[in-house]
């Protein structure tokens, strides 16, 4: 028989403080940077391993999609700017 893959998998609610929601993973607590404009705003975190999906969860708007980086508890919104 083949070994199935251990993956974590579960569905969070939480609702977005300061600008970002915690999540622990592996015994550490993460912060994820969503915006301060989304302050007090229900979401949904699904997450799969160090991959997670925030959904608004009124609205069913994917808010952010990111893997989560081990070495940094503060997870940062990724900004581009054009022509860099």
């Amino acid at each position: 028989d083949e070994p199935t893959d251990r993956t974590h998998a579960r569905v969070r609610r939480d609702k977005v403080s300061e600008g970002k929601i915690t999540l622990r993973h592996a015994s550490k607590l993460f912060h994820i940077g969503l915006g301060r404009p989304l302050n007090g705003r229900a979401v949904i975190a699904l997450i799969h391993d160090l991959d997670i999906t925030i959904i608004d969860a009124t609205t069913g708007e994917i808010l952010r999609e990111l893997t989560i980086d081990p070495s940094r508890k503060y997870q940062p919104q990724q900004t581009t700017t054009p022509g860099r």
